[in-house]
C-alpha cells in the first residue's frame, strides 16, 4: 500500500515551542491530520492550536517525557497506517508530502521513508560502513539511518507497537530505533526529491537556552553510554564515553578556575550523565523549567 493524504497522520512533539509551531503547522496541508503532543500540562497551548486549526488534536503528556516517549504518544494515538513524525521546527515544502506519497509507490518494502534536508551542508542520513557515499541522482536511495526530525514510520512493520525506546530521554532515540529496524530486516529510504527545512535545535523558546543546553549536555554522554551498552558491550560504551568523560572533568575544574559558571554547570552534567549511566541510572535529569 502507497501513502497518500487518507492514510497518514503527522505526529508533532512540542515543549515550549509556541514561537515556531505556526510556521510548521502552515506548511502542512489542513486535510491532512496532526497529533500535536505538548510534553507539559499546558492546556492554553492545548486550547489555542485546537481553537485556530481544525485538523489538530493536542495531547497533554502533563510532563516532561522526553522525545522518544513523546512521539509514542501520538504514534499509538494515531488511527492510520503512516505517521509522519516531524519536529516542530520543521517546515514542508509545497511538494515535500506528495514526491514521498509518489516514492511510497516504487519503494514497495519499507519500515521508514525520510525527506531530505534542504541545506546540502547539513545531511539529515548516513552509512555505517559506506561513510564516502554520495547521492548522485534523484532517487530514492537507501541509508543505515536518518536523523528523527522529520521521517515517515510504517507502522505495520513495528512488531508490538515498539517504536522509540523510552528509556532515552534525548539524543540517539532515532538511531536507536534505525538499528533496532536494520536488525530487524527493514529498510530506510531517504526521497531526495522530497525536501525538508530544519531550524536545528530551535523547537524550545530561545528565552530557556541555558536550561536546554544543560539539559542536552547531561543526555548526550547518558544516551551515548546507554545506546553502546545496549547495543553492542558496556566495554564499547566505555571506549566511547570515557575519554569525553574525562575531558569534562578537566575542563570543569579550568571554568571553575576562570569563574564561568554556565560552562562549568555544562561539564558538570556531562560528568554527571557519565556518572549516571555508568551505574545503570534512568536518564533522570530535567530542564529546570516550568511545565
Amino acid at each position: 500500500m502507497s501513502i497518500s493524504g487518507q492514510n497518514l497522520t503527522i505526529v508533532i512533539l512540542t515543549f515550549k515551542s509556541e514561537k515556531v509551531i505556526d510556521s510548521c503547522i502552515e506548511s502542512i496541508n489542513q486535510n491532512i491530520p496532526i497529533i500535536v503532543v505538548e510534553n507539559s500540562k499546558n492546556k492554553k497551548f492545548k486550547d489555542y492550536l485546537e481553537s485556530k486549526y481544525k485538523n489538530i488534536k493536542c495531547i497533554l503528556s502533563n510532563s516532561n517525557l522526553g522525545f522518544g516517549a513523546g512521539n509514542n504518544i501520538g504514534i499509538k494515538a494515531s488511527k492510520t497506517d503512516y505517521v509522519l513524525i516531524l519536529n516542530p521546527d520543521s517546515t514542508l515544502e509545497p511538494n515535500t508530502l506528495e514526491e514521498l506519497f509518489l516514492a511510497s509507490k516504487q519503494v514497495k518494502d519499507f519500515s521508514i521513508l525520510s525527506p531530505i534536508c534542504s541545506d546540502v551542508n547539513f545531511p539529515n542520513y548516513g552509512m555505517l560502513k559506506d561513510r564516502s557515499f554520495v547521492n548522485k541522482n534523484n532517487t530514492p536511495f537507501k541509508v543505515d539511518y536518518v536523523d528523527g526530525y522529520a521521517i515517515i514510520l510504517n507502522k505495520k512493520n513495528f512488531k508490538d507497537d515498539f517504536y522509540y525506546d523510552e528509556k532515552m530521554f534525548l539524543h540517539l532515540d532515532s538511531m536507536d530505533l534505525c538499528l533496532r529496524i536494520n536488525r530487524d530486516g527493514g529498510s530506510i529510504f531517504v526521497i531526495p526529491k522530497s525536501k525538508i527545512n530544519h531550524g536545528g535545535g530551535k523547537s524550545v523558546d530561545p528565552k530557556y537556552h541555558e536550561e536546554i543546553e544543560l539539559s542536552r549536555n547531561w543526555h548526550w554522554i547518558w544516551s551515548k553510554f546507554y545506546y553502546n551498552k545496549k547495543n553492542y558491550s558496556f566495554l564499547k560504551a566505555m571506549t566511547e564515553c570515557f575519554p569525553s568523560f574525562l575531558s569534562a572533568i578537566l575542563k570543569f575544574f579550568i571554568y571553575s578556575l576562570i569563574m564561568n559558571s554556565f560552562k562549568r554547570k555544562i561539564y558538570f552534567n556531562r560528568v554527571s550523565g557519565f556518572y549516571n549511566a555508568f551505574i545503570g541510572k534512568s536518564s533522570w535529569y530535567r530542564p529546570k523549567i516550568d511545565n
